[in-house]
């Protein structure tokens, strides 16, 4: 059997270069303490599947002390992004394990819905008949990514951070006649109008609380 790796993309948290469109309701520190908890949330999940081993891509060497203990804690490879936009960054890592003989499923690390069904499903898609799946955003990007062979026209040319790039990939999949697997959708965090939705999953509320989120107060000022 092909061996399946998980890839956690993750940068360094660093306030005031993370998740900055939370500053507003969280601060910097606030924010940047969040993306390690979104992280860690990722992290536990992608390691209750047996047999799916664990890279952790970060965006930089060496790696911030804090995403090292995280890949040591869990025995994760730790792994260096390339430079470029998203879309470069993605295919690289892929193809870098592909070439390696393995079957890749790269998430991101801000997915408080993500749970290890999603990698479950993703990893028996891959061993079957799809060559690719995909798990949508509910922003209009994707959260999950697996490969079966290398799709450099799924990257390049593509409008990021915007609500059409899972549309888009649909589209350029049914065009290269691509046999592909679409997972339930997931949710990330990107800005102080999401943080409802995420306190009211188990343990965020107290956790957004203690970081300075005002709650209901602050959502009726927005």
């Amino acid at each position: 059997m092909t061996e399946l790796r998980v890839l956690v993309f993750a940068r360094a948290p660093e306030p005031g270069r993370v998740k900055t469109r939370l500053i507003p309701a969280l601060g910097a520190d606030g924010a940047a303490a969040l993306y390690l908890d979104l992280l860690d949330h990722v992290l536990a999940e992608v390691a209750v599947p047996r047999g799916l081993a664990v890279e952790l891509w970060v965006d930089r060497a060496p790696a911030s002390p804090e995403l090292r203990a995280r890949a040591d804690a869990m025995g994760a490879a730790l792994r260096v992004q390339a430079e470029g936009d998203l879309g470069r960054r993605m295919d690289h890592a892929l193809r870098r394990v592909l070439a390696e003989g393995a079957l890749p499923i790269l998430v991101g690390s801000d997915l408080p819905g993500l749970r290890a069904a999603h990698l479950e499903a993703a990893a028996r898609a891959l061993q079957e008949d799809a060559e690719a799946v995909f798990a949508p955003a509910s922003d209009g990007g994707y959260g999950l990514v697996g490969l079966k062979r290398p799709m450099p026209e799924l990257f390049a040319d593509m409008p990021w951070s915007t609500p059409a790039v899972m549309d888009e990939t649909a589209a350029r999949l049914a065009a290269a006649g691509v046999r592909w697997t679409r997972l339930d959708a997931l949710w990330d965090v990107d800005g102080p109008e999401d943080l409802a939705r995420l306190a009211t999953l188990p343990g965020f509320r107290a956790r957004l609380t203690a970081l300075g989120w005002r709650g209901d107060e602050a959502a009726a000022q927005q």
